[in-house]
């Protein structure tokens, strides 16, 4: 099972453009990576710029609109992400919980929907998306 560990730091979504985290946290933060790589339960992890350097694309009638960092209205923003595989939703709370997060800092761990896991009818809906899927996967 694929999970994805999403990292939401309180503070972020107003976080002035090339923030970067501290080195004393980045290099714990390292210690924990290492430790998802040395069980084999790593399949990919990064960090992301702050809200203020990106861009949010809405459709309205079908027509993109871009919105430039910062977003007013955002809460919660992404910090960063792990992709990890596991057995079950178990074990990768127990790898969340394991993370050097700080006080202000949530991780959100959500399963990653397989093709398997959709009816008959989506599967037929989305023919080629495994052939699609293992091609990107290859690429990286």
């Amino acid at each position: 099972m694929r999970f994805m560990m999403l990292m939401i730091p309180k503070g972020y979504e107003s976080a002035d453009p090339g923030t970067m985290p501290p080195a004393d946290r980045v290099a714990a933060m390292m210690k924990y990576n290492e430790a998802l790589q040395k069980a084999g339960v790593l399949l990919a992890l990064d960090g992301l710029h702050p809200p203020s350097m990106g861009a949010r694309v809405s459709f309205s009638d079908g027509k993109p609109t871009v919105t430039d960092g910062p977003f007013s209205e955002a809460k919660e923003v992404l910090g960063g992400y792990w992709m990890i595989q596991v057995k079950s939703r178990e074990e990768a709370i127990a790898w969340a919980s394991r993370c050097p997060a700080s006080d202000n800092e949530v991780i959100e761990v959500r399963q990653v929907q397989e093709f398997d896991d959709f009816p008959a009818d989506v599967q037929e809906a989305a023919a080629g998306f495994q052939d699609m899927q293992s091609q990107t996967t290859k690429k990286n």
